[in-house]
């Protein structure tokens, strides 16, 4: 069971997209985040943040040559991560009393996208790993 090829660039896409941000928010996390808008900045909490991103970020990297079924592994680890952060920054959004920061809103759709993209493909892992009971019938 082959892995899709387009799956496996969605990973590396990942993989970027996930470095890109991890990288500024662990070495000056202030800086970083006051170029975005935020005010009040916890860099411990930061650098957890970042070292999640890279956590995630890496192994999509390293796992882009592996099987299906890791494959499967990672996209529950992805929904299950996006799906918390879109809740998480949900209720921050819902509880700032409409003193939003932009950067926000950015990153709801974000992870919202990238849940949308991690869904299709669990479904079609699921369809490439479930047998085919009408073959041969």
């Amino acid at each position: 069971m082959k892995v899709p090829s387009a799956l496996k660039i969605w990973f590396v896409i990942h993989f970027v997209v996930l470095i890109i941000f991890a990288i500024p928010l662990f070495i000056f996390p202030r800086e970083f985040l006051e170029l975005l808008g935020w005010h009040s900045i916890d860099p411990f909490a930061t650098r957890l943040v970042a070292a999640a991103l890279f956590g995630i970020g890496i192994e999509s990297l390293l796992c882009r040559n592996a099987n299906i079924e890791t494959y499967k592994n990672m996209l529950n680890l992805k929904l299950i991560w996006s799906g918390a952060a879109i809740i998480g920054i949900a209720f921050s959004i819902y509880q700032s009393l409409n003193i939003t920061i932009i950067a926000e809103r950015l990153l709801l759709v974000t992870f919202l996208a990238f849940h949308i993209l991690w869904l299709y493909w669990r479904g079609r892992v699921e369809r490439i790993l479930k047998p085919d009971n009408n073959r041969g019938h």
